[in-house]
């Protein structure tokens, strides 16, 4: 009795949470005109009535949607790349070598965490417009000065993570040291220890930073619109603020909605296994 009790608490927040995904997924295909004369049904939910993707249609026509996703794919993936050696590599050196400070350091990259992002992106985009960059000119290197519109400005101030370096962290500390040690007697540096040890044993932390790397690079808004000027260069979230100029029409910002939606779901869903592993070692240690 209790366990069917549990299971249908389970199936009622599915069906709680997954109410407004599948309300979008089927709007994308209905006219306007359809998602409001349904609204007041179940029949908002259900794939009746007029379907076509002239919606999905409209959205090309509408904005260089290939454009922005290209954008998002190129910056997410670069940025889940670099973040994951970064925070790993950090966190190797925080939790399996020994130096003085190293928990001080650990302290005070946590500490950060209770920072919320806002209160220094004024201040980091005076940065980044102050910053030199190396650009190619023919078969010449010339020195610039600052970041402002260009790829690498949505991507580098964000690769440090204290929350990804933490999970390391944790993950790594999990792992025996007795296997450093056995590597050391073999003639293995650190970083062959880091690379053929410690990371090929952490798949679930990598599978959890990720996910948690990926979903900000691709839900990235207020930072683009901030620093990039160029519609070629702009991400698929700033892209949606095109749909709320003139004639609004709700069917192509559902299908909009759908395309940069759908990515995330099923990268969630490929790594839902090792990403709750993860959370739970993490928990358990700490």
């Amino acid at each position: 009795m209790r366990t069917s009790l549990l299971q249908g608490g389970r199936a009622l927040l599915v069906v709680v949470f997954a109410f407004p995904i599948v309300f979008m997924l089927i709007s994308s295909f209905k006219p306007d005109a359809q998602i409001f004369a349904d609204l007041s049904s179940l029949r908002a939910v259900l794939p009746v009535g007029e379907l076509s993707l002239d919606n999905y249609r409209g959205v090309f026509d509408r904005v260089p949607a290939e454009r922005f996703l290209v954008n998002s794919v190129l910056i997410s993936v670069v940025t889940v790349a670099l973040g994951i050696l970064i925070n790993s590599m950090a966190a190797f050196a925080l939790s399996r070598m020994r130096w003085a400070g190293r928990r001080v350091v650990l302290a005070a990259i946590i500490a950060t965490l209770i920072v919320p992002f806002e209160t220094f992106a004024l201040p980091l985009v005076w940065w980044v417009n102050k910053l030199p960059w190396l650009e190619l000119h023919g078969f010449q290197l010339q020195l610039t000065e600052g970041w402002l519109d260009t790829y690498h400005v949505q991507v580098l101030p964000f690769l440090a993570n204290a929350f990804s370096i933490y999970l390391f962290y944790q993950y790594f500390t999990s792992i025996p040291v007795e296997l450093d040690e056995a590597a050391r007697m073999d003639g293995a540096g650190w970083f062959a220890i880091y690379r053929r040890v410690v990371m090929p044993l952490s798949g679930p932390a990598i599978a959890t930073v990720a996910i948690l790397t990926f979903l900000p690079a691709w839900n990235s808004y207020l930072w683009p619109l901030m620093v990039v000027q160029s519609e070629d260069l702009r991400p698929v979230m700033v892209g949606i603020q095109y749909f709320f100029q003139l004639n609004v029409s709700w069917g192509q910002i559902m299908a909009y909605a759908s395309m940069i939606t759908v990515p995330v779901l099923v990268l969630f869903v490929a790594f839902q296994r090792a990403f709750i592993g993860s959370i739970a070692a993490a928990g358990v240690k700490g």
